[in-house]
């Protein structure tokens, strides 16, 4: 405790996007809440966009998922991809912010909230083509997969799945261009096939858009035998939110 107060005298606290002095390690200030757009109250049960609303006791989605076929049960998402969201998420992707993964596990496990506690799940990230692993030398949705499953005390497998093939950027696809994109890229390591096997799964990401690679995951998933599977995101891309 001595060590630590030192540490916090030498270097205080400071926010985790703007450096203003905070109480407490892995913070925002209130500024930074506040343009933050945390995802709360009626949200999409298949994908975690926020919906306008009550709370009807019952699931229900949004126009998207009411129009395409996801392979999974439950999504979730932890925050909308603009302000500050965007701006997170960017930095642990490309700004060398692994420091980010922390407070994002924690973000994550109350999104998710019972679906990241159920009875033996196993939690894994969308993989990284290996060249991409090369060159950014992290997957920063492996970074989230394994503080979000410190946060709720469940098993983490972090190269559970595999990238067959480099698929390259979904950025400038349409929708069916990014399924497309997926098709066939995506399949269970095969030294890891004992651990799904009977077991419900939690794939994290670090932004859903379409979902296409987050369907191309649960499909590889279901066909190694997992019992259900269901997602999480950092943050959701959402027309109308």
């Amino acid at each position: 405790m001595r060590m630590q107060a030192v540490l916090q005298a030498v270097y205080p606290p400071q926010c985790l996007t703007c450096n203003t002095l905070v109480t407490t390690d892995f913070g925002l200030c209130a500024d930074c809440w506040r343009e933050t757009p945390f995802i709360s109250g009626l949200v999409c049960d298949l994908c975690g966009t926020p919906l306008p609303g009550e709370d009807p006791g019952h699931p229900v989605h949004c126009d998207d998922c009411l129009t395409i076929a996801r392979p999974w049960e439950q999504g979730r998402a932890a925050m909308l991809y603009r302000d500050n969201g965007r701006k997170i998420v960017l930095a642990l992707k490309h700004g060398d912010r692994t420091d980010l993964a922390r407070p994002a596990g924690g973000w994550l496990a109350r999104a998710a909230g019972p679906i990241a506690m159920a009875e033996g799940t196993l939690v894994a990230p969308v993989p990284l083509h290996w060249l991409r692993l090369l060159k950014r030398r992290y997957n920063q949705s492996a970074l989230l997969s394994s503080a979000l499953a410190r946060a709720v005390g469940a098993d983490h497998c972090p190269d559970l799945l595999q990238r067959r093939r480099a698929t390259g950027t979904q950025d400038g696809r349409d929708r069916d261009g990014r399924f497309s994109n997926m098709q066939g890229a995506i399949r269970v390591h095969p030294g890891r096939a004992a651990r799904i096997l009977g077991r419900p799964v939690l794939l994290v990401d670090d932004v859903m858009t379409s979902g296409a690679t987050l369907a191309a995951c649960a499909e590889a998933c279901l066909a190694a035998g997992a019992t259900r599977v269901s997602v999480v995101a950092l943050a959701r891309v959402a027309k109308d939110a």
